[in-house]
């Protein structure tokens, strides 16, 4: 039998000719009819650009299906985007959001819908990944008739708001998708037709200059110049010029003009620059724009670099077949030519790839993989709960197609099936718990690298496997982690240090940071290998011949004799070693460590000579080792007894963290921390007679509610710390440890010298083994603005 839904006679006259005699009202089969059954979505805006404040109105008319009396509707955006967090609270507020009920013309015979009201909130995890993101609409007292309108307004402005702050990354495709509950019972049907709207780059502010931070005399080195908006996106310019000048001291060595391109990014690269030994500084700016800040590293030229140029790698890029932005394609585009790095990996959650994606995800690896410029590799993340041993990334270094989804006898090996493209909603279990994934690929672990990392699902060090597990991943988009590296060497594991950007927002390599939860610019794997090709990077990432940056092109180097980072080796007797650190804002710090912790340390500030006058207040750490791990910092720092004379902040990520002077004595400053550390620096008339009053409060991540209102941090809620400049005149710094994952607050001493790009040096490690058989060193440093780096341990086992 056919049913009547299906019946194509059953149109509005041939069914009043059937039904006989009955009581409707007049066009209300009509109306529901011409509904998709669950509605419909318009919006007042296509484009937007990246960061801008906007109002964005949209309306969702109420499908066939009508809504149900305490029923739900939903508007959702994927997790990763960081749009300002939205508040229902202060309607002259920024990114205050409304929802309100617009009744359709009623036909003859209706009767109106009783809905009372309708009750706006946020959630940053209302529904499904990946679109966990919602806006959530409760219907009050009442239902909703087919036809009638929801008009949601973001950033409503109606009573003197400024709107919502958008995104700051671009997207070719952002997308809004709704759903509804139309029946109350809180299962939600998709609204047909997700909104799209592109979100496009802003204004030209500065340049960027991206390449080696070292190479060997002759080599040749790429350089990448880009322009790019206040938020770190590339812009597109029809004209102009890039100018680059290379001095060695005063000495101008080349200058060049490049045009920007006719298309596409504004961003041009030099191919072949090639230098005999010396130190180098690099300049480059925007010809006739003075409006664009100008760009500026450094190049040391050297026989005795271990490798003929640094090599960096992002070992961890998501595209938008699994959460992350735009194509496999555009990000492996963006790496090579705005990132300027020179080893990438496509990485797609294992739970979430489909098969047909995954192959035009390896389809992209192979056409951007040309041995000798650029690298590529595809990347399966297996994404195991906490649990089950966390997060691990399985980077497939051969040239042979990967085991995987599927093995040569069909077994997939994700961690399990779950998406959002499946029939069913039943969870196809795979390799579960990590012992499995290891048993994936065991037998060939030469071709394998399987790094875990803090990301997400955060690892759990009880795990390890010491023929696969070769790198751990200590910095990425999500934070800072040299408390894991610790950890797995404490223990005995004999793992090396890798850095990524777990990218979600379409810019791999270092890319800069976003708001929320990837609050950091992303991390960048250096690599020591003879060339650059699959099979010698491959072979150096399992040597643990790396080190870790937290996203710029600095480099470190550890050796003992002749051996380098990651070895490990036997020795009679102390063991002595020599380091290098090459960077580009100053050092201010090296910690040489062992299993142990910091075993040694300089100051470089003491080093240079501390200055009278100049001080630091510096404060960082997390709340937690898991996802929503961000410390919100809002303080107020007083300066009692001396004149203020000048101030400047230090390692603010974006436009959104700042400090302020109010009135003669305060500094007003709010940031957020996520392992990292932010920074105001001060000079003052007296430091003897100083007095300083820090009052500080930490808050946290906001699930749910008015992002507006404090969610304090337990452990440390507030911070009041009165400090005598005599003390620190005494002492050169201090420090409250404040709880959490190594949080702090620290008042420190400056230099008024210049801190070095470029430190080197010795220690003598005494000859004393570990518990576990063997001795790990390495070293780490941090700069002024907080960039940090870390070498790979070498692993020294005392004999004699």
């Amino acid at each position: 039998m056919t049913s009547p839904s299906h019946d194509t006679r059953n149109d509005a006259e041939s069914l009043k000719q059937r039904l006989g005699p009955h009581h409707a009202p007049v066009g209300i089969y009509e109306r529901i009819k011409s509904l998709p059954f669950g509605g419909r979505l318009h919006c007042n805006v296509d484009e937007i650009e990246a960061g801008s404040w906007q109002e964005i109105v949209i309306d969702y008319e109420v499908g066939a299906s009508g809504i149900a009396d305490g029923a739900w509707f939903k508007l959702t955006f994927k997790f990763y985007s960081d749009w300002a967090l939205f508040q229902t609270t202060d309607p002259a507020a920024a990114n205050y959001i409304s929802a309100e009920y617009c009744a359709a013309p009623l036909l003859p015979g209706q009767t109106p819908a009783t809905v009372q009201a309708l009750s706006v909130r946020f959630d940053q995890k209302g529904h499904e990944r990946p679109f966990q993101k919602a806006v959530i609409v409760d219907v009050v007292d009442g239902y909703l008739n087919a036809g009638d309108h929801i008009v949601v307004r973001l950033g409503d402005r109606r009573c003197g708001g400024p709107g919502t702050r958008v995104q700051t990354f671009v997207e070719d495709g952002f997308r809004f998708r709704a759903y509804v509950d139309p029946l109350g019972t809180s299962r939600f049907v998709a609204v047909p037709g997700d909104l799209g709207i592109k979100v496009v780059v802003g204004k030209p502010e500065r340049v960027s200059l991206q390449g080696p931070r070292f190479a060997k005399p002759g080599v040749s080195t790429r350089w990448r110049i880009t322009l790019q908006d206040r938020w770190g996106n590339p812009c597109h310019v029809k004209d102009g010029r890039a100018c680059i000048a290379v001095y060695r001291g005063d000495d101008l060595v080349q200058s060049n003009l490049l045009p920007w391109p006719a298309s596409g990014w504004a961003s041009v690269g030099v191919e072949d620059l090639q230098l005999p030994a010396g130190e180098y500084r690099i300049d480059v700016h925007a010809e006739s724009r003075p409006d664009i800040a100008p760009s500026r590293a450094w190049l040391s030229v050297a026989a005795d670099h271990p490798a003929p140029r640094a090599l960096y790698a992002d070992l961890h890029v998501h595209a938008h077949d699994t959460v992350g932005t735009n194509s496999p394609a555009y990000n492996a585009t963006y790496a090579r030519d705005i990132g300027g790095i020179d080893v990438l990996g496509y990485t797609a959650n294992d739970f979430q790839i489909t098969d047909d994606n995954w192959q035009l995800g390896l389809q992209a690896v192979e056409a951007v993989n040309e041995p000798g410029k650029f690298v590529a590799y595809p990347v399966q993340e297996w994404c195991g709960s906490s649990t089950a041993g966390g997060d691990h990334n399985v980077v497939f270094l051969g040239d042979t197609k990967p085991d995987f989804p599927y093995n040569a006898r069909g077994e997939h090996n994700r961690t399990l099936l779950w998406n959002e493209d499946m029939r069913s909603h039943a969870v196809e279990l795979g390799r579960w718990p990590v012992e499995e994934l290891w048993g994936a690929y065991v037998a060939e672990a030469e071709t394998h690298l399987v790094m875990p990392h803090v990301g997400g699902r955060r690892y759990i060090p009880d795990w390890h496997h010491p023929e696969l597990e070769r790198l751990v991943e200590i910095a990425s988009s999500w934070g800072h982690f040299g408390w894991l590296y610790h950890d797995v060497i404490s223990r005995g594991y004999r793992i090396g240090v890798a850095a990524s950007g777990d990218e979600h927002r379409g810019r791999p390599g270092g890319g800069a940071p976003g708001v929320q939860v990837f609050g950091v610019r992303g991390g960048l794997t250096g690599v020591i290998a003879d060339t650059l090709d699959r099979v010698s990077v491959g072979r150096a990432l399992r040597a643990r011949r790396t080190w870790a940056t937290t996203g710029e092109h600095s480099a470190a180097f550890l050796s003992c004799g002749g051996h380098l980072q990651g070895d490990e080796f036997s020795h009679e007797g102390p063991a002595r070693l020599q380091y290098r650190f090459l960077g580009d804002a100053g050092w201010d710090e090296v910690l040489i460590c062992d299993h142990t912790g910091p075993i040694w340390r300089r100051n470089l500030h003491a080093e240079c000579g501390y200055s009278e006058r100049r001080i630091r207040l510096r404060w960082g750490g997390s709340r937690i080792r898991d996802r929503y791990r961000w410390a919100a910092w809002r303080g107020r720092l007083s300066v009692l007894g001396a004149t203020l004379l000048r101030f400047g902040s230090h390692g603010f990520e974006h436009a959104e963290e700042a400090c302020w002077r109010e009135g003669l004595t305060d500094i007003v400053f709010h940031s957020d921390t996520y392992g990292d550390a932010d920074s105001i620096e001060l000079e003052v008339s007296d430091l003897k007679h100083l007095r300083l009053i820090v009052d500080v409060t930490i808050d946290g991540y906001v699930k749910v509610g008015d992002p507006r209102q404090r969610n304090p941090f337990v452990h440390a809620p507030s911070v009041h710390w009165e400090v005598a400049g005599a003390d620190l005149l005494r002492d050169g710094e201090l420090r409250l440890e404040l709880g959490g994952t190594e949080l702090f607050v620290a008042l420190e001493r400056l230099t008024d010298q210049p801190l070095p790009r470029e430190v080197s040096g010795e220690f003598t490690v005494d000859a004393t083994n570990a518990p576990f058989g063997h001795r790990p060193v390495y070293v780490h440093g941090r700069q002024r603005d907080d960039s940090k780096v870390w070498t790979s341990a070498q692993f020294i086992r005392f004999v004699g």
